[in-house]
């Protein structure tokens, strides 16, 4: 079976996104427990990214919580340019995520002066 490399994130600049900020309540017997899901992606732009959820009473905590679990779980998508090389099917229980290559752009010549 072939093991995953260890990316050490202290040595990156990586960026974080909040993606997905969820209340929860869970009723218990003296009423009502608020707290938030927090779901961020964070990444260094050249193909090193990770995910993590965290979970608190506060937004700030659960965010940061996630962000200190996506960079535990960091790993290196191969890239061709600055997109993925071919087009890539993800599926875990009835979800799916689909990532297709960019198009390359032509850049139309500039003319100065005309």
């Amino acid at each position: 079976m072939k093991t995953r490399e260890r990316i050490d994130a202290s040595q990156l600049d990586l960026r974080d996104t909040v993606v997905a900020i969820n209340r929860v309540t869970k009723v218990v017997k003296g009423g009502k427990n608020l707290s938030f899901s927090a779901l961020v992606v964070v990444g260094d732009g050249h193909g090193v990214v990770g995910f993590g959820v965290g979970k608190a009473k506060e937004v700030p905590s659960a965010i940061k919580k996630g962000i200190e679990a996506a960079k535990k779980g960091l790993i290196r998508v191969p890239l061709q340019g600055t997109t993925v090389p071919h087009t890539v099917t993800g599926r875990f229980g009835a979800g799916s995520v689909l990532m297709k290559p960019a198009q390359a752009t032509r850049k139309a010549p500039i003319s100065i002066g005309e």
